[in-house]
């Protein structure tokens, strides 16, 4: 059997129930990626739940406990020393994951009431009651089967909510790529997808900084070719995307919160570009003309402005060319 917690201090006896209690809810979909501490507490707690200390045929149903009769029980039987005052951590984290995948349901006297209320408890759902107790015996996997069968687990499910709170967005040379959700990263598509087809001249997106992932999109190959300066800094723009036939290099803003290319962001990637070899190319951009109203003043001279909802025009702040490029 596995070793979830390599690290733990806890007699053999202890660690051998808890290994057994993650090795149940790993079979039914509880997704292992908390910290050693996060898995060992998860365990415990459901252990307390069902009133295991040895034996899994021993589980019971309607324990119905509290979450200070939980920690009681943990401090009692699994060499902890849980604060009293941390009875919040059970129902935020310790629990959360097991009543979101329904195998632990809250039960108590007050049906309905609030998340926090004192009356409610913790107890084993009836189906998981079932399984559990037949765990290490010879109609344990048949069991499991049975129970994965018709119910997705938890780690589909949140694998499924992950997968829809992506934004798909398609790069010029038709490479499709997922940028996470918010209102940032819908400008960064419009951009990708709106205004560079426009005005991106045969365009090749070289890095996009994603909200979550600041590296998700990035062709450090072409970028070096350009003399771009070192990635790791921090003043990388949104989008970088190099326009060949020119030899262009768009330096791209999308402004929801933060500020666009003002005189002050034009004259540091200036510096920080002065051995790049294409010509510069600054753009901000915006989702809606209000937004762009709002920071209009701080828009440096010789950029450019695009705006998600009028995409077909640009805005250019004269300098001694215009971009020439639709």
């Amino acid at each position: 059997m596995k070793n979830y917690i390599p690290k733990s201090t806890k007699s053999k006896a202890v660690q051998k129930i808890i290994n057994e209690a993650l090795d149940i809810l790993e079979s039914v979909g509880i997704p292992m990626t908390k910290t050693e501490r996060g898995l060992e507490r998860m365990a415990v707690c459901f252990l307390a739940v069902a009133g295991v200390t040895k034996d899994w045929s021993k589980a019971k149903e309607n324990a119905n406990l509290k979450s200070r009769d939980i920690i009681n029980l943990v401090n009692k039987n699994f060499e902890e020393k849980i604060s009293s005052g941390s009875y919040d951590d059970i129902r935020r984290k310790d629990l959360k994951l097991l009543v979101l995948a329904d195998i632990i349901v809250n039960s108590g006297v007050n049906k309905g009431s609030a998340t926090n209320d004192p009356t409610r408890g913790y107890a084993l759902h009836p189906d998981f009651k079932q399984l559990i107790v037949s765990y290490k015996t010879p109609s344990w996997t048949k069991n499991l089967k049975a129970f994965n069968k018709n119910k997705p687990s938890l780690a589909e499910i949140l694998s499924r909510k992950r997968d829809l709170e992506k934004i798909p967005v398609k790069l010029p040379n038709g490479k499709p790529i997922e940028l996470s959700l918010g209102e940032h990263n819908v400008l960064q598509k419009a951009l990708i997808e709106e205004f560079l087809p426009r005005f991106g001249s045969d365009c090749a997106v070289l890095y996009i900084g994603d909200t979550s992932n600041k590296t998700l999109h990035i062709e450090l190959e072409e970028l070096k070719k350009l003399n771009f300066f070192e990635l790791s800094h921090d003043e990388l723009p949104d989008i970088i995307a190099y326009s060949k036939k020119n030899n262009w290099l768009y330096l791209i803003e999308a402004v929801h919160s933060s500020g666009p290319m003002s005189e002050t962001r034009v004259l540091e990637l200036k510096k920080m570009l002065k051995d790049c070899k294409a010509e510069l190319i600054f753009v901000t951009g915006f989702l809606t003309r209000p937004d762009f109203r709002k920071w209009m003043l701080d828009v440096a001279w010789e950029t450019e402005v695009w705006i998600a909802d009028n995409p077909d025009h640009l805005v250019h702040f004269n300098g001694h060319k215009f971009l020439g490029a639709y």
